[in-house]
């Protein structure tokens, strides 16, 4: 495959429809570094886990399908995939407990004695010049290697007869789980899947919902969620109350400098102005607000304030300097107009190869950010040229008023 001049996510596309055509294999398409980030947050190499408890590992298989049969019709799930189990032959060594009590024998010894003559346990180490080697005792191979040989292996019990395998225990061939996976203890089976053309907090909720409203599970079963959509919602929250605290310093700082209020207040006007913009760029590329974006925003706050603080200040100057009211609006707009557009055209000549390279790799937090910032940085810029000097004549200082 060839990205050629596909974007990424065509490409993508194009690969999942190819490799789905390939029978009995889960595709997981995605990068290293977000691989390891999503086997970290919830075990699985992908965006979203749906992960099912419970004590019977076939009735996890059941449920699982029924899981992935309601993810499927979910907008923006690919690569949906229930975590791989198969049967394999396996001797299951099952204790006859009527049997056992008559030679003395507790189910915790024969277990121990099992895996002791089979598996082996180190009882020394044995030193070789300047390197040393474990030494392990087990069974030889004339008591172990098929079930005929296991069942007629010899043990010692308490009452001192030493019996055969075969009288303590049914040893029989039976087929099992290849893996068993646990979380906390408790048996899981998981249903992972990535996310494409939506937001990830979005899929989830719709997954949720599909869960809850077609899907009963059994007493002593239930299901939950992992993946990187916890830490968005962990992150969202946190940069949603630094965003906060950052208007409030803003406004402190704002205050603290002018002394008045209203002068603080004409400048914060300049955060609507700039959201404006910004939620206009991201709905006009990606229609989603992620993490990254939300740090443009914050970033957009500082490069508003700044443009609304270079026209206020310019306006109280020169209302000192005996300046008219009128006249100070005017002069002042027009004397912070070139330093204000020259700021913008600057920012935005730095931020538009980010925004325009959101296919190439490693640019994937830096896109959207410098779109939401560009964005704002345009609308923030216009209006701010017409909103604040009107706001100002409208609700400033009107005692400096002169007559026209």
């Amino acid at each position: 495959f060839e990205l050629q001049d596909r974007s990424k996510e065509v490409f993508l596309e194009d690969l999942r429809n190819s490799l789905s055509s390939i029978p009995g294999t889960s595709i997981t398409i995605g990068q290293p570094i977000g691989h390891r980030i999503d086997h970290m947050l919830s075990g699985t190499r992908a965006n979203i886990a749906v992960k099912i408890f419970g004590p019977d590992i076939y009735r996890l298989r059941a449920l699982a399908e029924a899981v992935r049969t309601q993810m499927e019709g979910v907008a923006g799930v690919v690569d949906l995939a229930v975590e791989q189990q198969v049967d394999v032959p396996q001797v299951r060594i099952k204790p006859r407990r009527q049997a056992m009590a008559m030679y003395g024998v507790s189910v915790g010894d024969l277990a121990e004695s099992i895996d002791i003559a089979f598996n082996g346990e180190v009882a020394s180490q044995i030193l070789e010049g300047q390197e040393s080697y474990d030494l392990m005792v087990r069974f030889n191979e004339e008591n172990r290697g098929n079930i005929e040989r296991i069942q007629n292996a010899l043990f010692d019990t308490p009452v001192g007869a030493r019996v055969p395998l075969r009288q303590l225990a049914d040893v029989v061939y039976e087929k099992g789980p290849n893996a068993i996976s646990r979380e906390n203890v408790q048996r899981k089976i998981v249903v992972q899947a990535n996310v494409a053309e939506r937001d990830l907090h979005s899929v989830v909720e719709d997954i949720r919902s599909n869960l809850a409203q077609n899907m009963a599970f059994p007493q002593g079963y239930f299901v939950e969620y992992g993946g990187q959509f916890e830490s968005e919602e962990s992150a969202t929250r946190i940069l949603t109350l630094l965003s906060m605290v950052s208007v409030l310093a803003i406004f402190l700082i704002l205050y603290m400098e002018f002394g008045a209020f209203r002068p603080a207040l004409f400048i914060m006007v300049n955060l609507p102005l700039a959201l404006i913009g910004g939620i206009w760029a991201v709905y006009m590329s990606s229609g989603i607000i992620s993490v990254a974006s939300l740090v443009g925003f914050i970033t957009l706050f500082g490069i508003a304030t700044r443009n609304g603080i270079l026209m206020i200040a310019h306006y109280q100057t020169l209302l000192k300097e005996g300046v008219a009211f009128k006249d100070a609006i005017i002069q002042g707009s027009l004397e912070r107009l070139n330093p204000i557009l020259m700021t913008a055209l600057t920012t935005a000549m730095a931020l538009i190869p980010l925004s325009l390279g959101g296919g190439e790799p490693g640019k994937e937090i830096e896109t959207p950010m410098a779109i939401v910032i560009l964005g704002g940085l345009f609308s923030s810029t216009a209006l701010n040229m017409i909103v604040i000097p009107g706001l100002f004549y409208k609700f400033g200082q009107k005692s400096d008023r002169s007559a026209p």
